[in-house]
């Protein structure tokens, strides 16, 4: 603390801003506060503005509202419910399988659940659309405690916590893909709760200013202080202040303790996230000490207890709690001889028991109930101050507690007896560790009964379909996007823009389509739907945009359909998450639309898009600009060449790589039959290109392979005696393809069939999935993949060419009969034309023309000879560095 020049002027200045908040109020207070800080800038003395507050609890005592439930049998039954979540993870780990779990995380925020259970969090219902917990992953023991103490779990589902391959266990965290009628949100990737909960909030209030959903819900999001070390935690926290997002909750455990040892052991996290989130616009609740210290402060006359309080660091304060009362009466209290005479009538016990505000009800409840009613329109933070594995004397505020998996019968008799459960020394001994859940008519389980039928219900609970049957449009009603473009050139971007905008304006579905873009709308030709839509804004427009003149002009709109989320692809992401879930969330379904660089998609934001599939997301993603060559003149940061092996590995992404507009019309219409119509837990991932072509018309013997992922594109009238080779062609490369054909019929004579493929990873799954049928019905007559159907009764050898790396087309090579080449473009990308680029990765239409030449050598179906000199003909240089190298 710094020297004080002048006390008496300083207490002068204190006892009337004191006077003012007595009289006129915190509001008031607040007032001139700023006028003083905007004085100080204006007389440019540069006086500092504090940001944040001291050391101790935003609620004062006087402000704390009556608490409202039963304390003593609360106090049971969180008891209960911390006795049952370590027992689970115990008995997980006795059998030998190392099968893990978290002990020590759900012990130091049993309390913060507790307060939400019983008093908060609301289920959805007929008349109210339900609160949204995204539950911090490690904790996941304790919710399932709490399930199985309300009746919604079995002991045997707890004794296979972490067991669920037979089907009757329990996921190790928070996962709805496992779960389905439990678990909302997948979290334990930390980071990615927190920003998924603030644009969940951000879509709730787009329904409601929509009018689709009715108000009264909120997100809560539950974190750990390590956690908010996550670039994600706090990247998008002033969106919501921004927002005024008040139906966003975040409350962080403060336990000072990260997986290894502390958080900010010489600083103090709790402050330095005050002044994070007050300074992004958010109501910040902090909830420091518990009711214990209330005396103290009290009693307190000169200050030096908050004094204190400001000075020591949170590795101090995490020595104090795990090295008892003796210790922190000596190294807290034993600083200043007044603080010591303050604690002297405490014993060693009252100073260890002096309580953190985590861990008490009383001050909880004040600050959760600060957040729903109190919250002056803002997103509200709750800063909690509690201990890691709280109640555990073996791993209590010692750094290896994240880690506590195992405790001895000693530890668990220790643990029983605070829980005070009734559970015998003799099974304690046999090593037995019953769960306990009291009779049904005990005054526990009305009270827990009670507090959930008052709140609407239990939670955690998800809902798999959306109530009501929607129509999607049929192929027929895209028929201006699947007939030939003539001499028009156009790109499959623009094609699927008219697909978008035909959606938009369908009666059925049209309401319910969302653009997503981070920001690239013009560069994707979709800025005709700003004024046609509008783009979402919560405050309307306040502005007059500088080219309101013009047709396209750039309108925001409170009711705008649009949801443009700027420069932010993991933002952008995280909200087609939220809308690509509503069917689950708020029994509405949406139908999202994210359109972005392909680059900028799985490689930047695959966590995002994991969580997506575990989610069961329904929507479209478009990579536009794909592919490795199409995106001339920009270079190795923008070029694609991998996003599809990416996508492959997330089991319910269902790719597609398109070159004409009617394989657009024809995928975009499958996917919402499937997600929309059919509500299969399914999405799409689809690429489309800004590179300008004609576009051939849709054959009607097309549209299954289409789906599928591959069909015949054109078949040559075969001249006998002449070779043939069957050429495979997909996205961008496929006019290079197209030209090699010509090159090898007219230069060559060599009979040449095309085959467009639309999806290579679809092929594979297909594939597999017929390897596997085979493996298991041996005696069977052999079921033949797709992929081999097509091409077993096909002359010649199989050469595949896109603008992805070569282990994309390779999946299918097992299925290919006879010889099978593949071309791609493997390496870093670089600056330059189109057909130089197409050159250097060896794609274009003379290296496709070799390599069919050559594959048709390695057959003898012609002499090698005929290789050599088509390479020197199309001067290809042999010594020419492989571009995986350069």
């Amino acid at each position: 603390m710094e020297h004080d020049l002048d006390p008496i002027e300083t207490q002068e200045w204190l006892d009337a801003l004191a006077s003012v908040v007595r009289e006129e109020g915190s509001d008031r207070a607040q007032f001139l506060l700023k006028r003083l800080s905007d004085q100080a800038t204006h007389s440019g003395e540069g006086v500092p503005f504090a940001i944040n507050t001291p050391f101790r609890n935003t609620i004062g005592l006087e402000d704390e509202p009556k608490y409202p439930g039963d304390n003593a049998l609360e106090r049971k039954i969180r008891s209960m419910i911390r006795w049952n979540a370590v027992a689970m993870v115990v008995k997980a780990n006795k059998s030998g399988d190392d099968l893990g779990g978290h002990i020590s995380s759900f012990q130091s925020s049993a309390t913060l659940y507790d307060i939400g259970f019983n008093h908060f969090w609301r289920a959805p219902t007929a008349t109210h659309p339900g609160d949204m917990v995204y539950f911090q992953g490690h904790i996941s023991p304790g919710i399932y405690a709490r399930s199985y103490v309300e009746g919604r779990l079995t002991d045997d589902q707890l004794n296979n916590f972490r067991r669920e391959v037979d089907g009757q266990g329990l996921s190790s965290y928070p996962h709805p893909w496992l779960m389905p009628d439990y678990w909302q949100f997948p979290t334990v990737s930390m980071g990615l709760g927190p920003i998924q909960a603030i644009y969940q909030a951000h879509v709730m209030r787009y329904l409601e200013n929509h009018e689709k959903i009715e108000k009264g819900g909120r997100v809560w999001a539950f974190l750990g202080d390590g956690e908010m070390d996550e670039p994600e935690s706090l990247g998008a926290i002033s969106l919501a202040g921004r927002e005024n997002l008040d139906n966003l909750n975040f409350v962080i455990n403060c336990n000072l303790q990260r997986l290894d040892g502390p958080v900010r052991g010489n600083g103090k996290i709790i402050q330095e996230l005050e002044g994070m989130f007050r300074g992004a616009g958010w109501n910040v609740v902090k909830v420091v000490w518990g009711r214990h210290w209330d005396k103290l402060f009290a009693a307190d006359k000169k200050g030096l207890l908050q004094k204190r309080m400001d000075e020591v660091v949170d590795g101090e304060l995490q020595a104090y709690k795990s090295n008892g009362g003796a210790y922190t009466r000596e190294h807290f209290f034993g600083k200043y001889p007044e603080l010591a005479e303050l604690a002297k009538d405490l014993s060693d016990e009252d100073i260890y028991r002096l309580n953190r505000g985590g861990h008490d009800p009383y001050k909880v409840y004040a600050a959760f109930n600060r957040a729903v009613n109190d919250n002056g329109g803002k997103p509200t933070v709750i800063l909690a101050h509690t201990v890691k594995g709280y109640g555990i004397e073996a791993g209590e505020a010692k750094n290896m507690t994240h880690s506590l998996k195992k405790l001895s019968v000693d530890d668990l008799k220790k643990f029983r007896d605070l829980c005070e459960v009734p559970i015998s020394d003799e099974d304690l001994d046999a090593g037995k560790i019953p769960f306990y859940r009291p009779d049904e008519n005990s005054p526990e389980m009305q009270y827990i009964r009670n507090r959930r039928n008052t709140l609407g219900g239990y939670l955690p609970i998800r809902r798999k379909k959306a109530e009501g049957k929607l129509t999607v449009p049929t192929l027929e009603s895209f028929e201006a996007m699947t007939k030939e473009s003539g001499d028009r050139e156009i790109s499959t971007t623009m094609s699927f823009v008219r697909v978008l905008s035909s959606l938009m304006k369908d009666k059925e579905i049209g309401s319910r389509i969302v653009p997503i873009v981070p920001d690239e709308a013009r560069t994707f030709g979709m800025e005709g739907m700003f004024r046609q839509f509008g783009i979402y804004s919560p405050w309307g427009q306040t502005y007059i945009p500088q080219d309101k003149s013009q047709v396209m002009w750039y309108k925001e709109d409170i009711k705008g359909q649009i949801l443009q989320e700027g420069i932010n692809e993991a933002g952008a992401m995280s909200s087609w998450i939220s809308a690509a879930t509503s069917y689950s969330n708020f029994n509405h379904q949406l139908v999202p639309f994210y359109v972005y660089y392909s680059m900028f998609g799985f490689q930047r934001i695959g966590d995002l898009a994991w969580a997506a599939g575990d989610l069961q997301a329904r929507g479209f993603l478009i990579g536009a600009t794909s592919g490795r060559t199409t995106l001339n003149g920009e270079g190795l940061q923008h070029q694609d060449g991998h996003s599809h092996i990416l996508a492959g590995t997330i089991p319910n992404c269902v790719t597609y790589d398109a070159t004409y507009g009617y394989e657009v019309a024809t995928i975009i219409q499958d996917g919402l039959k499937r997600m929309v119509e059919d509500q299969e837990d399914v999405f799409y991932y689809l690429t489309t290109l800004n590179e300008n072509y004609t576009h051939p018309g849709l054959k009607p013997e097309m549209v299954e392979g289409i789906k599928k992922g591959m069909y015949l594109f054109e078949e040559d009238k075969k001249k006998a005696k002449q070779p043939t080779v069957q050429l495979l062609g997909s996205g961008s490369i496929m006019q290079e393809v197209r030209a090699a054909a010509e090159i090898l019929r007219s230069e060559y004579k060599v009979n040449v069939d095309i085959w467009a493929v639309t999806s290579y990873n679809e092929l594979t799954r297909e594939g597999l999935d017929a390897d596997r049928e085979n493996l298991l019905n041996p005696e069977a007559a052999p079921r033949e993949a797709y992929v081999t159907q097509l091409l077993k009764d096909r002359e010649g050898p199989v050469v595949s060419s896109s603008d992805y790396m070569k282990n994309y087309a390779n999946q299918i090579r097992k299925w290919v009969p006879g010889t099978y080449e593949v071309l791609g473009t493997d390496g870093f990308g670089r600056s330059d034309s189109r057909a130089k680029l197409r050159h250097f990765f060896e794609v274009d239409r003379n290296w496709v023309t070799v390599a069919a030449l050559k594959a048709l050598a390695d057959d003898g179906a012609i002499k090698a000879s005929v290789v050599s000199e088509a390479i020197k003909k199309f001067d290809l240089d042999m010594n020419k560095p492989n571009p995986m190298t350069v």
